[in-house]
């Protein structure tokens, strides 16, 4: 059966028209945060999204995980469709640009508790261990290669960050629900339309308002890369200073471990 719509214009509906109005809101507005950091942390986590979610869809697709109406596509590179590869990059810069209006950076140093970091570490592991189970089962198998997928991502955004994010936890928050319910609805469409479908068998057959529970668990979990990512490069740039003097002292402790071995 043929969609009513493809999923180009899938795109041209509901991706493109809210990041064009949220990019000239944040380009306008005094209140939003658009500059060359912004821009470069936005252009990083474009990269590191179609870098790191091409292996995985592309593993997912030939299982059977999920497939595309017919006729739905305009082209496949490898096993993945052209569409899919531009929904990284618009998923990323319409989170990026919602974020943007309201992004805020906190003074507070890079210097965090080494207990902190560990735990951040250890919960980012304990989802991708969750993850290597629940690929085991055919039921589950969606599932666990999403927490499997996502797990090293958030070990290091929390290994790094867990501190300061959980102090940044109200606008985080925000920056990931709005983008992802809106989301959610526009995937549910998607699939009701018949634009991509989820296969029964790779799923646990739960769901929200008709939503895979996994399709929910995958926007969600992309959003909080977004959202992780570009909260804690701002205030990395924003403590560039402090940066600089931490690499200074570590090259004079070198420097003074070098010469005592020297002597």
């Amino acid at each position: 059966m043929t969609p009513p719509l493809t999923y180009l214009q899938f795109h041209l509906v509901f991706t493109i028209p809210p990041i064009l109005v949220l990019g000239w809101l944040a380009s306008r507005r005094d209140q939003a945060r658009w500059d060359r950091g912004a821009a470069s942390g936005l252009a990083i986590l474009v990269f590191l999204a179609v870098a790191y979610t091409t292996p995985w869809t592309n593993a997912m697709i030939p299982e059977g995980v999920w497939w595309y109406g017919e006729g739905a596509v305009l082209a496949t590179i490898w096993h993945t469709p052209l569409e899919e590869y531009f929904f990284f990059v618009l998923q990323t810069t319409l989170t990026a640009f919602w974020l943007f209006q309201f992004l805020d950076v906190s003074d507070v140093s890079l210097r965090l508790p080494a207990s902190h970091r560990l735990v951040g570490v250890l919960g980012g592991v304990g989802i991708c261990a969750a993850g290597w189970v629940l690929l085991g089962t055919t039921t589950t198998f969606y599932l666990g290669s999403i927490l499997f997928w996502a797990g090293p991502i958030l070990a290091i955004q929390w290994g790094f960050g867990l501190t300061y994010l959980l102090r940044e936890r109200r606008q985080v928050l925000l920056a990931v629900g709005v983008p992802t319910l809106y989301l959610w609805v526009t995937d549910w469409i998607a699939i009701s339309l018949g634009i991509w479908i989820i296969s029964d068998a790779h799923t646990i057959g739960i769901g929200l308002a008709g939503l895979p529970l996994e399709e929910a668990l995958f926007f969600l979990v992309a959003n909080v890369f977004v959202v992780q990512g570009l909260v804690l490069y701002a205030w990395v740039l924003d403590r560039r200073g402090e940066l600089a003097a931490m690499a200074t002292v570590r090259r004079l402790v070198n420097r003074f471990v070098a010469h005592s071995t020297d002597g």
